[in-house]
């Protein structure tokens, strides 16, 4: 099995070893850097090298927001970027430090950030009594630690300025967990809680939290996470469509999206009818 992910900064050792060509450069906080640009919106959107990540970036963009953009591949990112004014900041958000570095740099480029979207995250398929001790740390570090983690970073500067919204990128699979996808579905699952505590504790200074259910969507992380979509019943939804969900949820200051709406159907049959859920999901899946 393998997965895959994308993320944060990180300062190097004194004497680094040699890294390879595809390895993430690390982003420094430089007092020479660009101007702050304080006269438009700003949007830090992590993942978004490719995706839903690279889809919600180029949505905002065509709204003439600034955006930040944060993944591991450089060279994608710079995809993501071009035809925008949007600035690179290739990072590893696993890495220890990383989101507290990545907040930082960003904070730095723009001087602020009125949203932040969470995308970067990985899966793993396959039973859970054969997953690598590893690859359980892997993903609950990159899909609910190192969110939380960049969540804390950039808050301040948003409760100081009055305004701000965080989205947090769900999934189906944490609101009724998937067979196979037990530890994703863990994290997203805290993902889920962490969304609704946390928009409580905001209440009041003027900072919103947003959190974006999608189903199964067309973008390679079905493969990476070493199983490729087999659903045959609902089709894929493109990476457009969730970034069009989104940006209408930030929009209209929103504090759940479900992509499709009929996604809210599961979530309360287990609810209200935990034994007919289960029944239904032994049956189809």
């Amino acid at each position: 099995m393998t997965l895959t992910g994308s993320g944060s900064a990180y300062d190097p050792p004194a004497d680094p070893a040699p890294r390879s060509s595809t390895a993430p450069v690390p982003v420094r906080v430089n007092q020479y850097g660009p101007p702050r640009r304080l006269d438009r919106r700003v949007a830090l959107v992590t993942g978004a090298s490719s995706g839903i990540g690279a889809a919600t970036a180029r949505r905002f963009a065509m709204d003439g927001w600034q955006l930040l953009l944060c993944g591991r591949d450089r060279r994608r990112l710079e995809q993501t970027a071009s035809g925008t004014t949007a600035v690179v900041l290739p990072a590893d958000l696993a890495a220890p430090d990383g989101p507290r570095l990545l907040a930082q740099s960003a904070l730095h480029t723009t001087g602020r950030i009125d949203v932040l979207v969470a995308g970067a995250g990985m899966g793993w398929a396959g039973p859970f009594a054969t997953m690598p001790h590893t690859d359980i740390d892997r993903v609950l570090t990159l899909d609910l630690n190192a969110t939380l983690h960049l969540v804390r970073e950039v808050l301040p500067s948003m409760i100081a300025a009055g305004r701000g919204r965080v989205v947090l990128l769900g999934s189906v699979a944490g609101c009724v967990g998937l067979r196979e996808e037990a530890v994703y579905s863990a994290a997203k699952a805290g993902l889920a809680a962490f969304a609704e505590a946390l928009r409580q504790e905001l209440r009041g200074t003027g900072v919103g939290v947003t959190f974006v259910v999608p189903g199964a969507v067309d973008t390679p992380f079905h493969t990476r996470r070493g199983r490729p979509y087999d659903g045959t019943r609902t089709g894929l939804l493109s990476p457009g469509c969730v970034a069009g969900a989104i940006w209408e949820a930030v929009r209209q200051n929103r504090d759940e999206a479900y992509v499709p709406t009929w996604l809210t159907v599961p979530g309360r049959v287990r609810g209200l009818a935990p034994g007919l859920y289960r029944r239904l999901l032994n049956r189809f899946g």
